[in-house]
Formats: structure tokens, C-alpha cells, sequence
């Protein structure tokens, strides 16, 4: 008879066997966890039950002797003749929960979360309903050589939830049907996370690098610190200072969706990071989380809030000075341009769970894992609950994805104490009823805008003049196009395909700058940093670029050329030229048609 059930085991650093990761103190330990997690959305005792149940199946005999062979761990109770096949150890919790609850709807739903943790979120029907029922029958047959055992009494005995689901909690409505699977995901993140935590805490061998973070507070005190110092006189700086203090005024606001229109070069990044704080600590918010489209512009943002600085000079000025902005140790980077070898391991553990208070992500990573069904996107969901999320360029969330995406973000600040923040210079039109019959979604309700008067600001801000062709029925050839720009000392020239930035490039003089998304992310971000720094130093530089550079991408040009486009996307290209006011007579963006 087996005396110890086992869940995890592993040997030290000097090949001796370390004492057993026990199956009831893991049961234990994931359900404590779990439950702590789901107590931010108020069903901690639905997460805490599937913590209990979620490994049941590894009392199974077979599953005992299973993990001391493969492991080689044996002893004098490991009795490995008529070891079988490896028992599927999530199957078992999932059955029993059939038999426990009566209610066939609740017992789906843990079922679910419980049968599902290591294979990810699978269709019900397809996969999981097939592997615990024979048509109507219960299969129970791994279930019946568990419930003899003694110790695992002590889990077949835990509670049924009581508390109401939230979606259901104050008023159900459609919104309640149609936020079922989020509430379902993050009960799914709680158990997942608190499974991997629990192993890890295990199985670790070096010292304990999660964590360790400062609290909303000290990094609002160093944020406070830093914009203090950051000081300037200019008339430019002084409308930047009246948008800085707009949104620490609109903070005290409450929880819910939120707009920041602010022209190219407002300063809306370190704006928009008061206004979280500020609304973080009033409202009791766990974390920020920043989301962009692009990976071209998001090392740039990370940059700004880690030191304060975006180009590599002044980062390392600012470092051997000691005035950096919340410092790299405090900034979460989770992106795909990455690379693994220079990522620390505090950084690459705090990407699996989105555990720091800061998070500078793409929108990809953001709603895959929203919308996701593996292990590994899933388990950070929870820690999404009650934090604020900034969608920088706004305008860029795809229009085919509109109603997933409105869907979603008002399941999270309804019922999962999350605040929204939609920034951009241009506002896509997500409020009210979008489009027309028969595919009209319905956008957002009651979002406030933080800037009192984003019209009057943006006239505020003119630093151009456009240039509009005035027959748009007669295009120009390349050729043309290269000759006019030939005749700039500093000039950027954004086209609408790769195809064209490179037939473009191959009409220009030796040095000009080809950017698109041909390259890869480390390239691009080097020649982006390259540019910064030529300009910044008044050297003569042509760029010739795919529109990658018009969202968010922080260069300053006196002349930029814009392939005709929409209008949108003309003014995000305007935020490339005069970004600082600094010419006197203005920049000039000249649209052509090619």
C-alpha cells in the first residue's frame, strides 16, 4: 500500500532526491491560492473547490506508481508490477464534481475548469463531454479507486459554492448571458495560475526572483519625482503641463471607460500614466497595463517609463545620473521582440502571469489572452480584475474585430472592477450603435472624455501646414516622387505597402533609410533609435517607411511626404513632423497620389 501520495518530485543540485512535493499539501496550497485570486471578483469558493479537486486523479494507484517510475523515485512503498497506463489525473475531480452537485449547469462549469487545466479551454462537447460520459452514463471507473482512500476523504467532503456568480450578482440582463465565458475564463486563470505558482514554488532550486515589486504608491512617488524635475518653461511644455494636470483632475473620477484625445506631441504617455496612478490608488487598483499595436513603438513606451528617456544617449545619461523614471526592475516588457537570452528571469516569470504593476504589452498579447484557450495565455487573466487598462493608439484596434472587443471590455469594467482608457490623437468611433443594419454592433456607453475640449487643444497644437494635391485624379511616378524628396536635408517619406517603401528605397541616394515590417523587431527598433539620434544631432537623414511610424512612433521631421490615404491616417502621419514646435514658420506634410 502506498503511504505517501505524491504530486511533484525532483531531485537537489547534487543528484540526491529532495523531500516529495506531497499531493495533499499541492490540493491545499492551489486551492488557498486560487481562492485568494478569485476573492477579487467575490467567488473565491468556486476557485477554492477546483483547487481541491483539480489533481484528485493523482491518488489513483496507477498514478502513483506512474510518477515513481518515470521519475526513477523509488522507495520501499513503490510497488511498480502492474503498473498500467498513465491515468489522466484532471479527469477524476472533473467526474466527481458530476456526482457531488446536482445542478447539472454549475457542475459543467467546474467540471470544465477543473478537466481542462493542462489541456486548455477545449469544446465541450467535442472533447470533454466524450471523455466523462458513455451517452448519458457518468464514466466513474479511475473515480472508484480513489474514494476508498482515506486521505483523499478530506477533499470529496469540501463544500459546494454558495456565492453567486458576479455576472449575475446585482442584474441579470443579455450582458449577463454574454459574459458567461469571461467569467468562466477567469475562474479557469485563477485555478491555472494558482496550479503553475504552487509547482513552481516547488520545484524551484534558486532563490526566489517573482515579485518584489513597489507598491502603486512609490511608484507614483517616483513618477511625481521625476515630472517635478522634468520642468520647462516653453510654451509647448506649459500645454503639456495643462494636459498633465486634466488628467490627474479627471482621475478622481469613477471606475469605467475613459478617452484621452490629445494631439501628436501633448504628451499623452506620461499623461496618461498620472491619470492611472492617481485613479489606481484612489480606487484601489492593482495595476496598469498599457497596450499597443505595435512593436515598433512599444520598446520606445517601455523605454519612457522605465528611464524617461526613448533614445539610448539619454537613457544612459539619466542612469549615470540616478533620474530615471520607475527603473527597468519595475516595468514589465511582454511583447514578441523579446529576446530571450537578455530578458532576465524575474521578467520572463512576471510575463506568464502579468504579476507587476506596470505592463507595457501589444494589443495581441492582450486580447489572445482574453479570448484564448492555452494554459499559458490564460493563467494571467486574473490579474487583470481590478486594474486599468491603456489602449494607446486607439485607432487601431481592427474594425473586423470590433465586436469581440467592445463585447469583452465591458464585461471587464462592469463586472470586473476594471477602468479603460481609449488614447489617441485620432478617436475611432466605438460609442453608440456602429454601422448600419444588418451588422450594427453596440459600442460603448458613458465614456469620458478627460480633456475638457479636445477641439480647442488640437488647434492649440497646429504645428503644420498640409499640402493637398489639387487634382487627386493625377498620380506621380516614383521617379518624380524621388526627385522631389532628393532636394531635403531631413525628410520622411511614408508609403502605404512594402512593396512600394521598397521601390521607393531603390530610387533614393545611397544612406537613405528603408523602415517596414519586412525586418525583424531588434533591426527595426535600431534603425528607429538611429534616426532619433540623427535628427536630434541636426544631421541630414531620408527615411522611406511603411505607415509602421505613424502610431505612436516618436521621431520629429520638418518635412514629411504621405501617399494619399484616409484622413486618419494623414494625421497620425502629421505626428512624425514639428513634433516639438521647434520650427518657426512650421513643417510641411505633403500628400501625393503615386
Amino acid at each position: 500500500m502506498i503511504k505517501e501520495f505524491i504530486a511533484h518530485i525532483k531531485k537537489n543540485p547534487d543528484g540526491s532526491w529532495a523531500e516529495p512535493h506531497l499531493l495533499k499539501n499541492h490540493l491545499v496550497d492551489t486551492a488557498k491560492k486560487a481562492s485568494e485570486f478569485a476573492n477579487d471578483f467575490g467567488n473565491n469558493d468556486w476557485a477554492e473547490l477546483a483547487g481541491f479537486l483539480h489533481d484528485l486523479g493523482k491518488y489513483h494507484p496507477n498514478w502513483q506508481k506512474y510518477i515513481r517510475r518515470e521519475t526513477g523515485y523509488f522507495d520501499e512503498e513503490a510497488h511498480i508490477e502492474g503498473y498500467g497506463n498513465r491515468p489522466n489525473h484532471s479527469q477524476a475531480g472533473a467526474a466527481f464534481i458530476f456526482e457531488k452537485i446536482k445542478n447539472k449547469r454549475v457542475a459543467k462549469i467546474l467540471a470544465y475548469v477543473i478537466g481542462c487545466h493542462h489541456s486548455g479551454l477545449k469544446d465541450w462537447t467535442a472533447d470533454l463531454e466524450n471523455r466523462l460520459f458513455e451517452g448519458e452514463i457518468l464514466i466513474t471507473d479511475d473515480l472508484q479507486k480513489i474514494k476508498p482512500i482515506e486521505e483523499a476523504k478530506q477533499f470529496l467532503g469540501k463544500p459546494i459554492p454558495s456565492s453567486t456568480p458576479i455576472i449575475y450578482k446585482n442584474q441579470i440582463d443579455k450582458n449577463s448571458s454574454e459574459q458567461i465565458h469571461l467569467w468562466i475564463r477567469m475562474l479557469f486563470s485563477c485555478l491555472v495560475d494558482a496550479d503553475f505558482l504552487d509547482t513552481e514554488s516547488y520545484m524551484q532550486n534558486e532563490e526566489k526572483v517573482r515579485g518584489d515589486y513597489l507598491s502603486i504608491e512609490k511608484l507614483k512617488e517616483r513618477f511625481d519625482k521625476y515630472m517635478s524635475e522634468k520642468k520647462s518653461d516653453s510654451e509647448l511644455n506649459r500645454k503639456r503641463n495643462e494636459i498633465l494636470n486634466q488628467c490627474r483632475q479627471k482621475a478622481k473620477l469613477e471606475p469605467g471607460f475613459f478617452s484621452l484625445t490629445v494631439p501628436t506631441g501633448g504628451g499623452k504617455t506620461l499623461s496618461s500614466m498620472a491619470f492611472a496612478l492617481e485613479h489606481a490608488i484612489k480606487y484601489n487598483k492593482k495595476r496598469i497595463i498599457v497596450a499597443i499595436p505595435y512593436t515598433s513603438i512599444i520598446e520606445q513606451t517601455a523605454k519612457v517609463y522605465k528611464y524617461g528617456a526613448d533614445t539610448d544617449e539619454e537613457i544612459e545619461r539619466l542612469k549615470t545620473e540616478g533620474k530615471f523614471l520607475f527603473g527597468e526592475d519595475q516595468v514589465l516588457e511582454h511583447h514578441s521582440n523579446l529576446d530571450p537570452e537578455k530578458d532576465s528571469t524575474k521578467n520572463r516569470l512576471a510575463s506568464e502571469n502579468w504579476d507587476a504593476p506596470i505592463i507595457v504589452t501589444t494589443n495581441v498579447q492582450l486580447f489572445e489572452s482574453l479570448f484564448g484557450n492555452k494554459t499559458s495565455v490564460c493563467r494571467k487573466l486574473h490579474n487583470i480584475v481590478n486594474s486599468i487598462i491603456i489602449l494607446d493608439e486607439a485607432q487601431m484596434i481592427p474594425q473586423e474585430y470590433f465586436k469581440p472587443i467592445i463585447s469583452i471590455l465591458k464585461g471587464l469594467v462592469k463586472y470586473f472592477g476594471v477602468t479603460v482608457v481609449l488614447m489617441s490623437a485620432t478617436q475611432p468611433a466605438l460609442v453608440g450603435e456602429i454601422g448600419s443594419e444588418p451588422n450594427i454592433i453596440d459600442g460603448l456607453e458613458d465614456v469620458t472624455e478627460i480633456i475638457d475640449d479636445p477641439d480647442s487643444l488640437a488647434k492649440d497644437f497646429k504645428r503644420v501646414e498640409f499640402i493637398i494635391p489639387k487634382d487627386l485624379n493625377s498620380p506621380k511616378n516614383w521617379d518624380e516622387i524621388a526627385d522631389e524628396l532628393k532636394q531635403y536635408e531631413q525628410v520622411l517619406c511614408i508609403v502605404n505597402t512594402r512593396s512600394d517603401c521598397r521601390e521607393l528605397h531603390k530610387l533614393m541616394p545611397d544612406g537613405t533609410i528603408h523602415l517596414s515590417g519586412f525586418m525583424c523587431g531588434e533591426e527595426r527598433s535600431e534603425i528607429i533609435s538611429d534616426i532619433k539620434s540623427k535628427l536630434k544631432n541636426s544631421e541630414p537623414i531620408k527615411v522611406i517607411s511603411t505607415q509602421l511610424v505613424e502610431a505612436g512612433v516618436d521621431i520629429d521631421f520638418p518635412i514629411v511626404y504621405r501617399a494619399i490615404t484616409g484622413l486618419d491616417s494623414i494625421a497620425q502621419a502629421a505626428g512624425r513632423c514639428n513634433r516639438e514646435n521647434k520650427l518657426k514658420d512650421g513643417g510641411k506634410v505633403i500628400v501625393f497620389v503615386p
